[in-house]
């Protein structure tokens, strides 16, 4: 029995239409490798997560030592050299006042126990979120997610969410043609959510400052200067989810730093550790401290290793610059997209930030019909190419491009050259 034929039998993926045909034994740098020894040029960094590469040596030999000196202890009961190095270390490199950090193991953890947090500081009980975002599989998280599809079967959902409108100029729900004014009216939307959708008891806003699942959107500035003072006049903290866009994928550390954003809360994930589990929420000191004993704690919170892991991978990405190769690849590669055309699909817009890129298709560029089938069939067309990229967006029409930020521009010339092929041979 082959490892497709056991997926079938033991795993259970019901929940997905089908997993890509690709069988991955080995990584490195931008590339998968099956047993076959066939490599797959990687766009997608398993949703954004290696950011440093496949196989980065310094990241492994640092979990190899770690390894060897200690595998688990709970780092909530005893103190730990690698969760104290890193807490330290995040503290550094931040946005803002952010120093105390506590550790989990995967992106939703993080978002739950920030929420918990500012539930805990505020002594308020609401939350406001945006239409299109997504924060997590679990719970809480699914229910702060403004996307239906993400949501369906598993409600009632918790209450005491309401959601305001995405800063999405490309289908503004305002019907502006200046995609300032459409963040201006976005931001000044939140304070009708809270005096006719809450019952002003709002604890926090959250919002990804490049949000990613929803299809790549990114807010003008005019969005947060707009924002920031409607939350600070009725005392709303501020929950900048970072799990995506962190760790340099959008061409800065965090992506709060294009905005000058200094959130009360941060969560992070994914990246920070190249691919080991482990994820965490950021709080300025006075928020953090308003946890008690007996209010949070998780058994592999800050496991060793893969802490270990993070250190390195941030040292990494430090010497390397790769916020700055991002910033300049993703330029590049954004206006090589836009240079695409085809007879059977259209671009609609081409955005992100760094390599965060999306690629919206639509069948008709006057109605923006979303070309939702064609996407699909252009990703599947890819991977027979030994390419892969993600699918994203309300309507599943978003091209993800999100490689290793380490990819060099011959291998980003190629994954631009395989969307325009597969754009005219659908």
């Amino acid at each position: 029995m082959n490892t497709q034929e056991k997926y079938k039998k033991y795993v259970n993926t019901s929940f997905l239409k089908a997993l890509e045909p690709v069988v991955v034994e080995r990584g490195q740098g931008s590339k998968y490798i099956d047993p076959q020894g066939r490599e797959y040029l990687d766009a997608f960094s398993g949703i954004s997560v290696v950011n440093s590469g496949h196989g980065n040596r310094e990241v492994v030999e640092a979990a190899k030592a770690q390894l060897d000196k200690l595998l688990h202890c709970c780092s909530y009961v005893y103190y730990s050299i690698p969760m104290a190095d890193l807490a330290e270390k995040l503290a550094q490199i931040t946005p803002g006042a952010l120093q105390k950090t506590f550790f989990g193991n995967g992106g939703a953890e993080a978002v739950e126990g920030a929420l918990r947090l500012a539930k805990q500081y505020t002594g308020k009980f609401e939350f406001i979120a945006l239409t299109h975002s997504f924060h997590g599989r679990s719970l809480a998280t699914l229910s702060i997610t403004g996307n239906a599809m993400r949501k369906k079967g598993g409600g009632p959902y918790m209450p005491g969410v309401a959601f305001a409108p995405a800063p999405y100029h490309y289908r503004s729900p305002y019907g502006q043609k200046d995609p300032k004014m459409t963040a201006r009216l976005c931001a000044r939307a939140v304070e009708e959510v809270i005096l006719c959708h809450t019952s002003n008891r709002v604890a926090a806003f959250i919002i990804e400052p490049v949000m990613g699942e929803g299809g790549i959107i990114v807010p003008p500035p005019e969005y947060f200067e707009e924002l920031l003072p409607i939350l600070k006049k009725h005392g709303i903290i501020l929950i900048s989810d970072e799990v995506q866009s962190g760790f340099c994928r959008t061409g800065k550390m965090f992506a709060s730093e294009h905005y000058g954003l200094e959130p009360e809360i941060m969560t992070m994930a994914k990246g920070i550790a190249n691919g080991l589990p482990l994820s965490g929420f950021i709080a300025v000191e006075a928020v953090a401290d308003s946890f008690t004993p007996g209010d949070h704690l998780s058994t592999f919170g800050g496991n060793p290793v893969s802490c270990a892991a993070a250190l390195a991978n941030i040292a990494f990405m430090e010497r390397e610059k790769l916020a700055d190769q991002a910033a300049a690849k993703g330029e590049r590669v954004m206006d090589k997209l836009r240079g695409l055309k085809s007879p059977k699909v259209i671009i609609g817009e081409v955005r992100g930030k760094g390599l965060m890129i999306g690629v919206e298709l639509v069948k008709n560029a006057e109605t923006k019909e979303p070309a939702s089938a064609e996407a699909a069939a252009i990703r599947k067309l890819a991977v027979e190419k030994r390419v892969l990229f993600g699918l994203g967006g309300f309507h599943g029409n978003v091209l993800r491009i999100q490689p290793p930020l380490t990819i060099s521009g011959s291998e980003l010339d190629q994954v631009v050259g395989v969307v325009g092929e597969c754009m005219n041979e659908i």
